[in-house]
C-alpha cells in the first residue's frame, strides 16, 4: 500500500476505546467492525451503548423501529434517560466532582476554569429559575451567546428541566433572528450584551431591538460581557439576578423518552433561511458519545479543545461528547489570529490540550504566513481533529507535522448539523493517507453511489446513508416537507447528503466537494474542489494560498469555469495579474485536466467563509453575477463580497 503517511502503533492499538470495543465483542479487525456495523446497525448501537456506558433511567424495549420508514425510524424505544444525567448528574458527587469541568478563555486572554461540582451548582439554579419562570417540558428556551461557561451551562439547564435548547449564532442578522424566535416561540431567551472577538466589541443591541419591536419574547436574560446597558432595557432580566433567584436550589433531572426533543439547531447554509434542525436526547447523546469516545479516544483525564462556537454544530456535539466521558473541555472565545498566529498553540501549551479540532480553512491560513510554531510545546496532543470542509493532503500533511509532530492520527471526519455527527471518519487504530477520512462511521451505511444509485468505487459520486441511525434529525421545525425534500427527494429511500466522494484503490475514502457545486461546461461536469487542489499546489510565485471555484452560467457552454484565488504577495506591482492568471489557467490544464483549464482566474484580497471555515461558492457565484445574495448572517466577512461583485463587467 503506498502513499501512507500515518500507521497506528503503541496505545493507540492497546488502549483505545474502539480497541477495547472490538475485544468485548470479539471484532479481530477494524475492517471487520466496519462491516458489521454498517451491515448490522441494531447490533452496533446496542453494544456501543452498552460498552459507553450510556445511562438509561429506564431501559429501552427495543432498538429500532423502522415501520416509519428511514426518514422517520424511532430509536430505543421505551427508554427514559436524559443528556444531562450521563454529562454531569453522574461527575458531580465521587471522586470526579473537582476534575475540571470547562476551561474557558476569553479573547483577550483571562481564564476561568469550573469543576463539574461547581457546574452543576450553576446549572441546578439555572434550572430552577426556569422553571420559576414556566418553563416546563417540551418548552423552547433561546440561546443566543457566545461560547462560554454561562453558555453550557444554559444548555445543560435546559435539558434537565425536559426544555428544547435553542442554539442560535450571536452573529445572526436580527431579521433572521426575529424569525427563528417567532417560528419556536421560547418562553426565555438568553443573550449576551455584547462580545469579543478578534479584540474586536460587537454590541447585540440590534438583535434585542427586532424581536422587542416585533413582541416576541417576554423573558430576556441578558448577560452583561460589555456592559452596554442592554440589560436595562425593557423585558430583560440581569444574569445574576435571574440565576441568584435559584440559589442553592436543587432541581431533579427530567426522565426523557428517547425520542423527545433535546435540541434545535441551525444549518450554516448560506441560501435563504438556515433550516432549523431537530433533535433527540438518546439521538444527540449516542451519536457524540460514540464519535468522540471511538474516534477521538476520550478518556476522563483528557483535556479536549475543538476550535467552534454556539451557532455551529461542533459546539452542542463537544459539550455533549466530552462531558459525558467527564473529561475537560476547552472554550475559547477568540480567532486564531489574535493578538498573533501563535494563539492556538498558545493555548494548546496552556491547558496542556490533549484532543485537538480545527477547520482546513483556518489551517491553510496559518500555514501560509510562513511563521516559526516549532517552538511551541504540543507534546501534550495526542488526537487531532477537522471537519467543516475537504481537508486536501497538503494542507493536511502541514497540520500532521506542524501541530501533531509526525505522531499524532488525524480523525478527519464529515457529516452535518442535521446529524450533530459524522457519516464517514477515520479511526485512531487505522492506517491512514494525506486527505483521508477514513471511511464509513461506525453504525452508519454509507455508500458512494451515480445518478441511479448504483454504488461506484474508483472514481468520484454521491455520498449518500442507506439506513437511518439515532441522531438523524426529526426534521426541519415546521417544514417536515422541507425536509423530505432536501434529504430524500433525489433518491428516495436513501438519505442523500450532498457530498461528493472517491474511494481509492486501497478502500481510503476522500470527500471532493459538495454535488451542488459540480460546474458543467460543454457537457463535462469538473469537480471544483479538484481544481481549487491544483490552483493551491500551484509551485510558483506569488503562491496561492487558497482557491475557489464556480459556474457562472454561459449561453454557449453551459458553465463557464470561473475561479477567485488568495495569494502571498503583499506588492502586486512585482507581477502582472493578466500573465499570473494566464499562467494559473495552463497550470490547471496541465496537472489536473486540460477539460478543465479555467475561463477567467480572478485575484482576491480575502475569500468569505461562514462560520464552518467553509468557502460558500454559490455565495461566490451570485456575488460574481449580480444577483440576490440570500441571507448572510453565517458568513464572518461579508466586506469581501463587495470586491467580487466588481470584478465582472456588468
Amino acid at each position: 500500500m503506498e502513499n501512507l503517511a500515518w500507521e497506528s502503533y503503541g496505545s493507540y492499538l492497546s488502549e483505545s476505546n474502539v480497541t477495547s470495543f472490538m475485544k468485548t465483542t470479539g471484532i479481530e479487525s477494524a475492517s471487520d467492525l466496519i462491516k458489521r456495523s454498517t451491515e448490522d446497525i441494531e447490533w452496533f448501537w446496542d453494544a456501543a451503548i452498552k460498552h459507553l456506558g450510556v445511562e438509561f433511567f429506564e431501559p429501552y424495549d427495543k432498538v429500532l423501529d423502522k415501520r416509519g420508514g428511514i426518514s422517520d425510524s424511532k430509536w430505543f424505544l421505551g427508554g427514559k434517560l436524559n443528556i444531562v444525567h450521563n454529562c454531569l448528574d453522574r461527575h458531580a458527587s465521587g471522586s470526579g466532582a473537582v476534575h475540571t469541568a470547562l476551561i474557558f478563555e476569553s479573547d483577550e486572554g483571562s481564564v476561568r476554569k469550573i469543576s463539574y461540582q461547581d457546574l452543576n451548582r450553576m446549572v441546578n439554579e439555572i434550572a430552577w429559575a426556569l422553571k420559576e419562570s414556566g418553563v416546563g417540558l417540551g418548552d423552547k428556551v433561546a440561546l443566543c451567546m457566545p461560547i462560554s461557561i454561562e453558555a453550557v451551562a444554559v444548555m445543560l439547564a435546559t435539558l434537565k428541566v425536559g426544555a428544547v435548547s435553542m442554539q442560535l449564532s450571536c452573529r445572526i442578522s436580527p431579521n433572521e433572528f426575529s424569525e427563528h424566535i417567532k417560528d419556536a416561540s421560547p418562553k426565555v431567551l438568553f443573550m449576551n450584551d455584547g462580545y469579543c472577538r478578534g479584540g474586536k466589541r460587537f454590541d447585540c443591541h440590534l438583535l434585542y431591538d427586532e424581536i422587542k419591536s416585533r413582541f416576541l419574547v417576554n423573558n430576556i436574560v441578558v448577560l452583561e460581557r460589555l456592559y452596554t446597558g442592554l440589560v436595562s432595557e425593557k423585558g430583560c432580566e440581569s444574569w445574576h439576578s435571574f440565576v441568584n433567584s435559584g440559589y442553592g436550589r436543587f432541581v431533579g433531572t427530567s426522565w426523557m423518552d428517547s425520542e423527545d426533543h433535546s435540541l434545535i439547531l441551525y444549518s450554516s447554509g448560506t441560501t435563504g433561511r438556515s433550516k432549523a434542525v431537530i433533535h433527540t436526547h438518546a439521538g444527540a447523546l449516542v451519536q457524540a458519545a460514540k464519535e468522540v469516545g471511538y474516534f477521538f479516544d476520550c478518556h476522563r483525564n483528557d483535556t479536549f479543545f475543538w476550535f467552534t462556537n454556539i451557532g455551529w454544530m461542533m459546539a452542542p456535539w463537544e459539550i455533549i461528547g466530552t462531558l459525558f466521558f467527564g473529561a475537560t473541555l476547552a472554550l475559547y472565545e477568540g480567532t486564531p489570529f489574535y493578538p498573533n498566529p501563535h494563539r492556538v498553540f498558545e493555548i494548546i501549551e496552556r491547558h496542556k490540550v490533549n484532543i485537538f479540532g480545527f477547520v482546513p480553512t483556518a489551517m491553510r491560513a496559518l500555514a501560509s504566513l510562513g511563521e516559526d510554531f516549532s517552538k511551541h510545546d504540543t507534546s501534550s496532543l495526542r488526537i487531532l481533529g477537522s471537519t467543516g470542509e475537504p481537508l486536501d493532503g497538503k494542507t493536511w500533511e502541514w497540520y500532521f507535522r506542524v501541530f501533531g509532530k509526525k505522531r499524532c492520527p488525524i480523525i478527519n471526519f464529515s457529516g452535518g448539523t442535521e446529524l450533530i455527527g459524522g457519516l464517514v471518519g477515520s479511526l485512531p487504530i487505522l492506517s491512514q493517507k494525506p486527505g483521508t477520512v477514513g471511511g464509513p462511521a461506525l453504525g452508519m451505511d454509507v455508500d458512494i453511489v451515480d445518478e441511479n444509485g448504483t454504488s461506484i468505487r474508483g472514481k468520484v459520486g454521491y455520498l449518500v446513508c442507506r439506513k437511518s441511525f439515532p441522531s438523524m434529525t426529526k426534521g426541519f421545525l415546521n417544514n417536515w416537507d422541507g425536509f423530505m425534500e432536501t434529504y430524500f427527494s433525489r433518491m428516495p429511500g436513501v438519505w442523500f447528503h450532498g457530498d461528493l466522494a472517491e474511494i481509492d484503490e486501497d478502500g481510503f475514502w476522500f470527500l471532493r466537494g459538495r454535488a451542488d457545486d459540480l460546474i458543467v461546461r460543454s457537457g463535462v461536469k469538473h469537480d471544483p474542489a479538484k481544481i481549487e487542489q491544483s490552483l493551491i499546489n500551484f509551485p510558483g510565485e506569488p503562491k496561492v494560498l487558497e482557491a475557489a471555484a464556480v459556474g457562472i452560467p454561459d449561453q454557449l457552454v453551459g458553465q463557464k469555469i470561473v475561479c477567485f484565488v488568495v495569494v502571498n504577495n503583499n506588492e502586486p506591482e512585482k507581477f502582472k495579474e493578466g500573465e499570473y492568471s494566464e499562467v494559473l489557467k495552463k497550470h490547471v490544464g496541465v496537472t489536473h485536466d486540460p477539460m478543465a483549464r479555467p475561463d477567467q482566474v480572478h485575484l482576491v484580497k480575502e475569500l468569505p467563509k461562514n462560520m464552518a471555515g467553509k468557502i460558500p461558492r454559490n455565495v461566490l457565484r451570485k456575488a460574481y453575477n449580480g444577483e440576490q445574495l440570500g441571507d448572510l448572517s453565517k458568513l464572518e466577512n461579508l466586506e469581501v463580497l463587495e470586491e467580487i461583485k466588481n470584478l465582472k463587467p456588468r
